[in-house]
């Protein structure tokens, strides 16, 4: 295995009992995320099955129905989460392992604004401290919910998304303006020279 493999050395300690899924997942990673993001798009190991893991709509991650109260650990584990076309799995270089998303796996909890309209720069923070800054490759999207509010998305990486909190929601919609596409009114968000239209207008209720 080479460097770019990240070799995975000595498990962290004190993290979970011994014995059960944390403990395993958290030995094969070692300090595997203090090298910077793991390559969780090349490893191909087998898929061990589903695991009691859960992310929660709030971001909470649960182990056994139990929150995972270390920040360190629930970290750890978001850096080799990825999202396969059947679900969301943890990548170890040795297994790979099914967990339940409840909506998507990250929240965007803090966000900067620089300049307006075309030359707008937008980036946010999640509730994991990916940081993330508007653009192809991290596009915005607006969805309608069924309570006729809007709920916003950013894509941090790979198929995974972070969800726009209900507060960054309304700062976020504050930036909205109206322009003419193919002929009809539509509102929207202007950021990095691409324009997010925002389904149902500026009404946030439910969002």
């Amino acid at each position: 295995m080479t460097s770019d493999d990240h070799p995975v050395p000595n498990p962290p300690s004190g993290d979970a009992p011994p014995g059960d899924a944390l403990s395993r997942l958290s030995a094969a990673l070692g300090d595997v995320a203090q090298r910077g993001k793991p390559p969780v798009e090349r490893w191909n190991p087998p898929f061990c099955g589903d695991i009691d893991m859960q992310i929660d709509g709030d971001g909470a991650w649960r182990y056994m129905g139990t929150p995972i109260g270390r920040p360190a650990l629930v970290k750890l584990f978001a850096s080799v989460l990825r999202r396969d076309p059947d679900r969301y799995v943890l990548v170890t270089p040795v297994e790979r392992v099914g967990i339940t998303v409840a909506d998507v796996p990250f929240l965007a909890v803090e966000m900067a604004v620089e300049g307006e309209g075309e030359a707008r720069s937008l980036a946010f923070r999640t509730n994991v401290d990916d940081l993330v800054e508007i653009g192809p490759d991290h596009p915005l999207r607006f969805d309608a919910d069924e309570a006729g509010g809007v709920k916003p998305y950013l894509r941090v990486r790979g198929d995974l998304w972070a969800r726009v909190t209900r507060a960054l929601t309304y700062d976020l919609v504050d930036l909205g303006e109206e322009r003419e596409i193919e002929g009809e009114t539509a509102f929207g968000v202007a950021v990095a020279g691409a324009f997010y239209p925002i389904p149902g207008g500026a009404d946030l209720g439910g969002a």
